[in-house]
């Protein structure tokens, strides 16, 4: 990672404040103000923490500028960590002379061991493999048997994503369209771009998939995008915003594993693949005093196309948080405008043409492109925080309990708060303690801001109605009504981190007899604040396995290729077992029936709704594998039932033997369509003399 020009270093406020950065320096000459920024990183690409040299070269900031005009270290800041003996340092002899052999018998002097040392480079790769080993603790419980199990209870989304990793290998391999696709949903189809298809997870899984199935991909997924997510804050923390790597180690390991995240990590690992936030939050401070502006504009255009493919929604949120702090830091210092609209003028429309050149054909498909939706359903847009969950600890977290937070989240995938009271008490206490710093008032009233509006339509506190919350006034504006306001919280994670990262930095640089206990209190106050919250392993459920008639190809011998295989119960939300038979064949056959957000009624642009068109059969299936009850069937049903089987060209029904009240749904089918036939393990009703549309196989 480069950094770009560095600029002068500004004189510290007269009321504290350094400005968005790592420290201040001051000049005998006060440059003009300078706009936000986290990088203050030399402009060679090095970090300071690698340099040694002069007292300027270890100066706050760092850069040739600053050491041009000769810099001294701010008060309450203290050199970076660096490494001895310095870089290309050589032993000290006599002028002029070569060192030689060591006087006496001539014998030649003893060449001096080479000893190991604890280089920057290795501080930074035990970090990241700390954030490793911790997520695969995460998800320790899924790797045992990654085809077997899932975490928490039972959910559709870890069986959609998998049917997603089969999308992309589809892609690469037999070119197929990436944006749409009929292999579920027969024969509507689903508008992947507007189903968060991770296209940009996927496709690089390829082999993965390939090798050991969507199950490992998925598993694969969830402990990369932990470590990855944590890795990524902690390295443009130290570079950008701290010294000290123990601060940037605290922010990164709060930013991939909050509670929030461990709770996504159950189902949605696109939301917690973030580990390209922290690049672009960094770009878009640089774009605010970049001399390049075209140039980082489109950089950062690249990062938010990537970005796209991998969830819209948190990059929405990224900008979202960019606008608020810059607007924050604005209003306290209304001079640093004059310095950064001049690259934002010209760098901001770059990354919009250049990203909306990129993204224009995907995005038309997602809002304009067939089976599109507007807007979510009423009861996913009005998930929202109780005020009570931001002070309940996590249900995957040390101190967490699943059936104390029944009240106070949608589900145990989105417990975005459940910061527990000990950190809430610390984070204001850390807002109070460096009131003075522009950067963190900034911080705080971003966090605030996003809190607030995670609380939703309508502000509860252990789930009784206070008050209309401010969501109110935005949820119907374009964009927003898409949005799933409780994940508003994930911003105000992300800043959280951010301050304690701030403030174990401010605790390890204080001097002086008042501070002499200050790391003492640090870390017990990290300890109170985060011991509730230690991430646990995910809690698993398992999971029927996928008939051997599937994974032995005898459903080959009834399925060709422009017909379905119709699993009973039909795939719907809740009941995604055959989007998972057909994940685990790349996706050879057809399905309908699925998981997935599509138009109310089927026609394009209508809000959206979980689930396709309603099916008679389809609801008739999934009642009996509920209830365990099979009704009795008049001609009517009998007649409706092919009808919908014509309609989705189907060539066979397979009940898994195993399958919950087995039984009662095979009795069912028989009622509609004759007797059934055994297949290793599996109920097998072929039905294409009565539905084909097409000559059977």
């Amino acid at each position: 990672m480069t950094s770009v020009e560095p600029r002068a270093a500004s004189a510290p406020d007269p009321d504290g404040s350094t400005g968005f950065g790592r420290g201040a320096t001051a000049t005998a000459t006060a440059p003009p103000p300078a706009a936000p920024e986290l990088d203050t990183a030399p402009a060679d690409g090095g970090t300071t923490h690698e340099r040694s040299g002069t007292t300027q070269d270890r100066t706050v900031g760092g850069s040739p500028v600053a050491q041009a005009v000769g810099t001294v270290v701010a008060p309450g800041t203290v050199a970076p960590e660096t490494d001895a003996p310095a870089r290309g340092s050589r032993a000290v002899g006599v002028p002029g002379k070569r060192p030689g052999p060591a006087a006496g018998d001539g014998a030649t002097a003893a060449k001096p061991a080479r000893r190991w040392r604890w280089t920057a480079r290795r501080k930074d790769l035990a970090v990241y493999g700390t954030f490793l080993l911790v997520a695969l603790w995460v998800t320790s419980q899924i790797w045992v048997d990654p085809a077997g199990r899932v975490a928490a209870l039972y959910s559709s989304d870890p069986a959609q994503v998998q049917f997603f990793m089969a999308h992309s290998v589809r892609v690469v391999l037999h070119g197929e369209f990436p944006f749409f696709t009929d292999q579920f949903n027969y024969p509507d189809g689903v508008n992947l771009m507007a189903n968060t298809a991770v296209l940009a997870l996927g496709i690089p899984m390829v082999p993965i998939t390939l090798l050991f199935g969507p199950a490992v991909s998925f598993v694969v997924l969830v402990t990369v995008a932990l470590a990855g997510t944590a890795s990524a804050w902690y390295h443009v923390f130290s570079r950008h915003l701290v010294r000290r790597r123990l601060a940037a180690a605290v922010g990164g390991w709060f930013c991939g594993f909050s509670p929030a995240m461990l709770s996504h990590a159950n189902w949605h690992p696109n939301i917690i693949s973030q580990w390209l936030l922290p690049f672009i939050v960094w770009r878009v401070m640089v774009l605010t005093r970049s001399t390049r502006p075209v140039r980082d504009g489109a950089l950062l255009a690249l990062l938010v196309t990537v970005q796209a493919f991998i969830n819209e929604e948190i990059l929405l949120f990224t900008a979202l948080a960019c606008g608020v702090f810059l607007i924050a830091m604005v209003a306290q210092r209304p001079a640093l405008w004059s310095t950064a609209w001049r690259p934002l003028a010209k760098g901001l429309p770059v990354c919009t043409v250049v990203a909306g050149s990129l993204l224009a054909y995907p995005l038309y498909i997602q809002f304009a492109g067939p089976m599109a939706y507007h807007g979510l359903s009423d009861a996913v847009r009005d998930y929202g925080n109780d005020i009570a969950a931001f002070f309940a600890p996590g249900s995957p977290t040390f101190g967490g309990h699943e059936r104390a937070n029944v009240n106070l989240a949608p589900n145990y995938s989105e417990e975005n708060a459940f910061f527990g009271w000990s950190l809430s008490l610390i984070a204001v206490g850390i807002v109070v303690w460096l009131r003075r710093e522009v950067l963190v008032r900034a911080l705080a009233v971003t966090g605030f801001f996003f809190a607030v509006l995670s609380l939703g339509e309508r502000v509860s506190w252990w789930d009784r109605e206070l008050v209309t919350g401010p969501w109110e006034l935005l949820v119907r504006l374009p964009l927003l009504d898409a949005v799933v306001p409780t994940r508003f919280a994930l911003i105000t994670s992300v800043v959280i981190g951010m301050l304690l990262a701030l403030a174990v930095q401010r605790a390890w640089t204080l001097r002086g007899p008042e501070w002499r206990h200050a790391r003492t209190v640090t870390v017990a106050a990290l300890v109170l604040a985060l011991l509730p919250i230690v991430p646990m392993p995910l809690k698993v459920t398992s999971r029927p396995p996928v008939p051997d008639f599937i994974t032995s190809g005898r459903w080959r011998e009834y399925v060709a290729a422009d017909q379905t295989l119709v699993p009973v119960p039909v795939p719907s939300m809740g009941n995604t077992h055959g989007m998972r038979w057909a994940a685990s064949t790349n996706l050879d056959f057809k399905i309908p029936g699925g998981y997935f957000l599509a138009p109310r009624n089927g026609n394009t642009g209508d809000p959206g709704r979980f689930g396709g068109r309603p099916s008679g059969i389809g609801e008739l299936l999934n009642e009996v594998s509920t209830t365990g009850r099979a009704p009795k069937l008049n001609d009517r049903q009998r007649r409706r039932s092919l009808d919908e089987l014509r309609h989705w060209n189907a060539a066979v029904l397979v009940l898994p033997v195993g399958q919950h009240h087995v039984e009662p749904l095979r009795r069912t089918v028989e009622q509609l369509v004759g007797p059934a036939r055994r297949e290793l393990d599996v109920w097998v009703w072929d039905v294409r003399p009565l539905s084909a549309r097409t000559p059977a196989v």
